[in-house]
């Protein structure tokens, strides 16, 4: 009459690492489709801008930034924004507040530039909107993700934490 039922045995350690990778692929899942989104919303309100006749010239050096440039650059800076959600996900005890308060902070700063270049009017108001739009599709996607993966309170769960 021995019988063994070893499905409730679990190991701790192991447990612990599955449930940060999990988190983590989470994460990482939400911010490409919310990475993706950014850029072809960036793209798509550059080009609406564009036909309405802003130039993106920036007098530096006299060129104009070419549509695939805002895409390319809104990727990255999105790559940039999941790397610290995920390194707030693994180190801050209320990684959804935080990451809040960092993006919007450096979103603010990223403003600064497109006022300082010296181009035309149009250009400038057209380049700060450009900031603005990924801001409004990574921040509360990714914020959304880093609360759903926290417990009530905001600690992370799980026990590796």
């Amino acid at each position: 009459m021995n019988s063994t039922n070893d499905t409730g045995v679990v190991a701790g350690p192991a447990s612990g690492r599955t449930s940060h990778t999990r988190r983590l692929r989470g994460l990482a899942g939400t911010g490409f489709v919310a990475t993706l989104a950014a850029m072809a919303a960036t793209t798509l309100a550059a080009a609406l801008a564009q036909a309405v006749g802003v130039d993106f010239e920036v007098p530096d050096g006299g060129e104009t930034i070419p549509l695939p440039g805002f895409a390319v650059v809104t990727g990255f800076f999105s790559v940039v924004g999941i790397v610290i959600a995920a390194a707030l996900l693994r180190w801050s005890a209320r990684p959804a507040e935080r990451f809040v308060w960092t993006a919007v902070s450096l979103t603010a700063i990223s403003l600064v530039p497109p006022l300082l270049c010296g181009a035309n009017t149009a250009t400038v108001t057209a380049l700060l909107g450009l900031h603005l739009v990924p801001a409004t599709v990574m921040i509360p996607a990714l914020a959304r993700s880093l609360r759903a993966r926290t417990g009530s309170y905001g600690e992370v769960s799980g026990s590796a934490w």
